[in-house]
């Protein structure tokens, strides 16, 4: 999606109005709710919002100051954290964790497959229940476990952050093709066709 270097490309900025900013919060907020406890760092009420027209009707959200927040697919209403939003709060966000030898592939922009998640140094979400931790009556199930482990299966079209057996900081961010219980149950098949990644054309913009 981003493999391309955006970096030349005449930045179409466009101030939201304040309307337009409280649905995008509202949005934000429904889709990742661990992110509540720090919304007011990520999207202040008084700041200014600006959006960033760039190639493939993708919009890129940047708040006052050029600090790239999340982007959104033409046509779809889902929004995806920039990977510096997510460096910033690694814990607000769903999270599955690829094997070192998917690194390299993840990295060059490939198709992420399930092979990389099923393996010894992968991880997908795994449910309390499942888990065997107990669950509190009116309690959510599903947010980071004791070790910052998503618990809640993903569905197919969800967003999720991707990280890296070994690594602390997450490599790359996208939209499930497939569904972690699917995942589980397969073993094959593409999980994350296209996404964006460190070093890619989206991490390398100047958002200023």
């Amino acid at each position: 999606m981003f493999k391309k270097d955006l970096s030349g490309l005449p930045k179409q900025k466009q101030k939201l109005k304040s309307s337009i900013q409280r649905s995008l919060r509202n949005s934000l907020l429904s889709t990742y709710p661990l992110l509540t406890p720090y919304i007011e760092e990520v999207l202040p009420k008084k700041a200014s919002l600006e959006q960033v027209k760039l190639p493939d009707r993708i919009s890129l959200y940047v708040v006052e100051g050029g600090q790239p927040l999340f982007f959104q697919e033409g046509g779809t209403s889902v929004l995806v954290p920039h990977l510096r939003l997510v460096h910033r709060f690694p814990q607000a966000f769903p999270t599955i964790r690829i094997d070192r030898g998917a690194i390299r592939f993840v990295l060059s922009g490939a198709t992420l497959m399930a092979p990389g998640l099923t393996s010894a140094g992968g991880r997908l979400p795994e449910p309390k229940e499942r888990s065997g931790e107990p669950v509190a009556e009116g309690v959510p199930n599903e947010g980071p476990d004791e070790e910052g482990h998503w618990s809640r299966e993903l569905d197919k079209g969800e967003p999720v952050v991707v990280m890296a057996e070994g690594k602390e900081e997450a490599c790359a961010v996208g939209i499930l093709v497939m569904g972690t219980k699917e995942i589980k149950d397969k073993g094959k098949g593409p999980v994350i066709e296209e996404g964006h990644f460190l070093g890619d054309g989206l991490w390398r913009l100047n958002t200023d």
